[in-house]
């Protein structure tokens, strides 16, 4: 297990051109770019609350390509929490998250029911012509891996600050809240984890 530290670490993974940098700017800096540009690894903070402590959330956007394993293992037994982004237009970028599962269950160990990990779909504002997996199907294989799912899109802004929430909620061990804009909503006081 990852050290109990002042970071709380959520790695980002998924193909070359899925959104996985745009969802976390969309995220982080409320921000959308039309082009784009491969990451070979990004990381980028936030101020969260955890234990009732000022911590920081570090998200880490890795490469879209498999050419650093290494770097991949790493990013994986430092990581507390993952979001495994597909586009929803592309049922090979689906494919591809079945290696990073594997891997994330070597590291992590096969019972991963402790740990946050997210499927995303992400592109959900497509058209239905360019669509190639259907919510049913990406919810079906979130099932088969025993991990959550969820519709994004970082270009309409769909679903992106409840992605994080959600992640955020699946948390057991730590008591962790995301604070944006500093005000607590009254929906999530039921919750250990919050997004503002």
């Amino acid at each position: 297990m990852p050290e109990q530290s002042n970071d709380y670490r959520v790695v980002v993974f998924g193909a070359g051109g899925v959104g996985k940098s745009s969802l976390v700017l969309r995220f982080v800096k409320g921000t959308f770019r039309e082009s784009y540009i491969p990451t070979i690894e990004d990381t980028y903070r936030q101020v969260i609350s955890c234990n009732k402590n000022i911590c920081t959330l570090q998200i880490t956007d890795t490469t879209g390509s498999h050419q650093f394993p290494a770097m991949q293992r790493l990013s994986i037994s430092k990581g507390h929490a993952f979001i495994l982004v597909f586009s929803v237009c592309s049922r090979q970028s689906l494919e591809e998250l079945r290696p990073i599962m594997e891997v994330i269950r070597e590291v992590k160990g096969p019972d991963l029911s402790q740990i946050p990990i997210m499927v995303v779909g992400n592109k959900c504002d497509e058209s239905a012509e360019l669509r190639e997996v259907s919510t049913s199907e990406g919810q079906a294989q979130a099932q088969e891996w025993g991990v959550s799912f969820m519709e994004t899109s970082a270009k309409t802004n769909h679903n992106v600050k409840q992605l994080f929430q959600e992640l955020l909620n699946l948390e057991k061990s730590r008591n962790v809240s995301l604070q944006i804009g500093g005000k607590a909503s009254s929906r999530v006081a039921k919750d250990k984890c919050e997004v503002m």
